[in-house]
């Protein structure tokens, strides 16, 4: 896989930046309004600094309210960007999504989605709702918060829907029998894992469905995050030397987000470090065959109409 895992720490990304072409992401977007959420730490909030940076407008879609109000206030002083709004949203919480959705596409316009938002859960919690919680907030909170804004999306030239996924998807095949992890041994590693391969199947699957917006999904590599400390503490120890900065792990979603070179590529790709890779090891028999992949679109399409019907309005 590229040069191994050794290419997800920070040398590979200093390794891999040698070959990037600082004029693709020199670019001004003032005018163009970007969506990223789970924007108050880590990767998230290092990529919408630099949108903000690049004169975006720049809504942040954040669960707590008054981390997400200082995460603003830095983004703003630090870029000198007055256009930063907020917008408070559990990305687990289906009903949650769905009101803010209906009202964002009322007062807003949108040209970039990036699906940023994750946890990883280590032991099997249930939302309010009755759904895992990694299942709620990685796969179907995804999935919600994107078809809810694909008409908004559609209306725009150029738009692109960007997924933070993870490398751990490869360990992964496709599983459409138990989303919500309730049979077996729980292990929160390789629910997250599984449920970062849905996402790059729901990647593939709208690419194939929205020819006039870009999709890609993108592995950030190991990046020293709020997120790895308190869900990998183990894992962080270890490694923390080697990790990279959120400034690294978020260097492709900006990429993908603004430059022209990544739309020159097909829509649906899984990316690292600028370059698409593949989504399965070789000789890996983590592919699926098409019937699961429709099966996991039904699936989730039901439960967001489920939840859709139970909102106000």
């Amino acid at each position: 896989f590229l040069t191994g895992v050794s290419a997800l720490f920070r040398s590979g990304y200093e390794s891999a930046s040698n070959h990037f072409n600082p004029a693709d992401v020199d670019v001004n977007v003032a005018g163009r309004s970007f969506l990223v959420t789970g924007a108050n730490s880590g990767i998230g909030k290092a990529t919408a600094i630099e949108l903000a940076r690049r004169g975006g407008t720049v809504h942040l879609l954040c669960r707590n309210k008054e981390r997400a109000e200082v995460a603003r206030e830095e983004i703003a002083t630090e870029t000198g960007n007055r256009n930063i709004f907020l917008h408070i949203v559990d990305i687990s919480n289906p009903k949650e999504i769905w009101n803010f959705a209906e009202k964002f596409k009322n007062e807003h316009k949108l040209n970039v989605l990036i699906n940023n938002a994750g946890c990883m859960v280590n032991s099997r919690e249930l939302t309010e709702d009755g759904l895992e919680k990694n299942f709620a907030t990685n796969t179907l909170g995804t999935y919600i918060l994107t078809t809810a804004l694909l008409p908004l999306l559609e209306k725009e030239a150029d738009a692109r829907v960007i997924t933070v996924s993870s490398g751990g998807m490869l360990v992964q095949k496709l599983n459409v029998s138990d989303l919500q992890s309730g049979t077996g041994t729980f292990d929160g590693t390789m629910v997250y894992a599984q449920n970062k391969r849905q996402q790059v199947v729901l990647t593939e699957q709208w690419a194939k469905a929205h020819r006039n917006i870009h999709f890609s999904v993108m592995h950030p590599g190991w990046a020293d995050t709020p997120a790895v400390r308190s869900s990998m503490p183990d894992f962080y120890q270890k490694m923390k030397n080697s990790l990279r900065t959120e400034a690294q792990g978020a260097d492709t979603v900006v990429w993908l987000a603004v430059s022209a070179e990544a739309t020159k590529l097909p829509s649906g790709l899984f990316f690292q470090d600028r370059q698409p890779v593949p989504t399965h090891l070789p000789l890996a028999s983590t592919h699926s065959p098409p019937e699961d992949e429709e099966k996991l679109m039904e699936v989730l399409e039901e439960f967001s109409q489920k939840f859709k019907c139970a909102s106000p309005g």
